[in-house]
């Protein structure tokens, strides 16, 4: 019984994940907020045009350093925010160094983001595999338990990888609900530092 329980709640979360996908451009794609593909520039920066400094952010050794920090998850907002100002503060040319310092971040996060929701996608194909195979391995436990004889060697060899097959399942589906917030929390974050950016240029 705890293995059938335990091979339905596999295949529930299978059916609700495929019932989700309601956009059919992303039928892989597994999380409850819909799908952007790429964050919009109009979105977060309303300063003035960045021109070449979309291509050029990568030549500053002291941009590229900042934005690899200011991109980084692991750096609190609040840091990111005052590693903002201190650098547009000593800067000669402050709006020209706010462009470059966007520019990356823009292409950094937006990187970041493509390459989660890319690992999502690819998981949701990996989860629906594996409650294809559930389903097929409780069909076959199911004829075992009523064979007459009956193996209780080969049912309880069953019972086990079934066991393991989907406690798998279920710890992928529990990471899958957690990296779903990452990417409105690249969005937040990008949309947090545009407007200090911005501020600063004021």
């Amino acid at each position: 019984m705890m293995v059938r329980a335990l091979a339905l709640a596999a295949l529930a979360f299978a059916v609700s994940t495929a019932a989700r996908a309601a956009d059919p451009r992303y039928p892989n794609w597994p999380c409850a907020q819909a799908k952007v593909p790429e964050i919009s520039l109009a979105a977060v920066w309303a300063g003035p045009e960045l021109g070449d400094a979309e291509s050029k952010w990568k030549d500053d050794s002291k941009v590229s350093a900042l934005v690899a920090k200011l991109a980084a998850r692991k750096t609190p907002l609040d840091e990111a925010e005052k590693s903002v100002k201190e650098f547009l503060a000593g800067a000669a040319d402050k709006t020209a160094n706010a462009k470059l310092l966007f520019a990356g971040l823009f292409d950094t996060l937006n990187a970041q983001r493509s390459q989660v929701m890319s690992g999502l996608e690819r998981v949701s194909r990996k989860q629906r595999e594996a409650a294809d195979k559930i389903r097929e391995e409780t069909i076959q436990l199911q004829a075992l338990q009523d064979a007459t004889p009956r193996d209780d060697a080969k049912v309880d060899a069953m019972s086990n990888q079934l066991i393991w097959e989907t406690r798998i399942f279920e710890d992928r589906r529990k990471v899958v609900r957690f990296v779903c917030e990452v990417p409105t929390a690249i969005d937040q974050r990008l949309f947090a530092l545009g407007r200090v950016i911005q501020q600063e240029m004021e």
